[in-house]
């Protein structure tokens, strides 16, 4: 996800897709702690699109 693809999105749709990703990432991180996740590097890309929606939501109100 890029920061280009968020920037046409509303306030409520961002807010959504936030929580959406922070669901992913704890499920991500319980996969890790029980050995099944066969990539980590999601976890790493979860979270930078974790911060690039919050960007987008504080760019929103600015």
């Amino acid at each position: 996800m890029k920061y280009i693809d968020l920037n046409g999105k509303s306030a409520s749709e961002l807010l959504e897709l936030l929580k959406e990703k922070k669901v992913l990432l704890f499920t991500l991180r319980q996969k890790l702690k029980t050995m099944q996740l066969t990539n980590p590097n999601e976890i790493k890309e979860v979270r930078r699109d974790i911060a690039r929606i919050n960007t987008a939501i504080s760019a929103q109100n600015k």
